[in-house]
């Protein structure tokens, strides 16, 4: 399918259009520091207005809309014959404004939640969902290193890519439900000089990411491995205060635990999933009170065996972005780079 081009002027009534028909999610404007620093989240909207397309990247990922930190799988009853009903969300949605990492990420858990035991809620969402990506010519800041984990070029995984080519974007159109979601805008035929300026911006965008890691990222899983009894995990351990706070922000994190709730009647109740964290000293934790990862370091070890290593083994894709939300918001300023840097070098 033929590239379209869409005036700046005219996407957020496009967008606009979209929340017509579809829960209509996007990057938007959290607040603003007195510094003059922006935050920015992805957030439902109904006014295409109130989206922030120029934004360099939001606090979590598409990933709860389609994961959520907390949601309910099933109600059951016992009164009468014993049933459960499952719980589903149909909603359809677009999700605007997504960068190459994020839809990445979103390619590995279709892989993970696909794979053997298929997860019905996830995928229900996922199916419902169609994604509207924007692409970036340089790192959203100075924490992201997708450049090593390859993931700031994408070829699939979205339905629209859109691409800034100064007044308007260049849309490529991947899918025929993304090709029936453009109808909805006011667009052009992409000319020659469109083209020309989307190949200026591939060429900058080329000329603004730089490796930050020091070895190719392909040989992770066999520096992990080699690194498995390096003092260079305790002594980052002894810094890391276990809070989860980087499984939280994660795009591609997906362990989650589940509870069944009683009601107070006694006859009713609910089966919930939450969102859990590798990181919590409880995660490991089996009956008798034995714990498989005691320590931190052992704990903070295995999360970067986890997006390095065993991820990318079991399922063919590396389990981290490099978008450096973990970092960002990592209590002990504890740094990817730094540390695979520091596990290379201890070889």
């Amino acid at each position: 399918m033929l590239p379209k081009v869409l005036e700046k002027s005219k996407f957020a009534a496009f967008a606009t259009a979209l929340a017509g028909e579809y829960q209509v999610v996007g990057p938007q404007l959290k607040e603003q520091s007195k510094a003059g620093g922006e935050t920015f989240v992805f957030g439902p909207v109904t006014d295409g207005a109130a989206l922030r397309m120029d934004y360099n990247i939001t606090l979590l990922s598409p990933k709860k809309y389609f994961l959520p930190m907390r949601e309910t799988l099933l109600k059951y009853t016992t009164v009468g014959h014993p049933k459960a009903e499952a719980v589903m969300d149909t909603r359809q949605r677009v999700i605007v404004g997504a960068h190459p990492c994020d839809i990445y990420a979103t390619w590995l858990l279709d892989k993970v939640f696909s794979t053997d035991h298929k997860d019905p809620n996830y995928l229900s969402r996922r199916e419902r969902a169609l994604i509207i990506g924007l692409d970036c010519a340089k790192p959203c800041d100075e924490t992201s290193f997708c450049h090593d984990m390859g993931t700031n070029y994408v070829e699939s995984g979205f339905d629209l890519m859109m691409t800034d080519i100064g007044e308007a974007y260049f849309v490529e159109i991947a899918t025929e439900a993304g090709q029936a979601l453009l109808a909805k805008a006011e667009t052009r035929e992409a000319h020659n000089e469109d083209f020309a300026k989307r190949q200026a911006f591939m060429e900058r965008k080329q000329g603004g990411f730089h490796k930050r890691i020091p070895v190719d990222t392909k040989y992770l899983p066999e520096i992990l491995e080699e690194s498995y009894d390096s003092l260079v995990w305790e002594a980052i351990g002894r810094r890391c205060f276990s809070c989860g706070s980087c499984n939280l922000v994660c795009p591609t994190c997906y362990c989650f635990d589940i509870t069944d709730k009683l009601n107070l009647d006694l006859t009713s109740g609910t089966r919930e999933r939450t969102v859990d964290s590798c990181q919590l000293d409880n995660f490991a934790s089996v009956a008798g009170g034995e714990s498989f990862r005691e320590q931190r370091s052992s704990r903070l070890r295995h999360r970067f065996f986890r997006k390095a290593k065993y991820i990318q083994e079991a399922f063919g894709r590396k389990g981290c972005v490099g978008c450096g939300r973990c970092d960002r918001n990592c209590v002990a300023k504890i740094n990817s780079v730094e540390t695979y840097t520091q596990i290379a070098g201890s070889r």
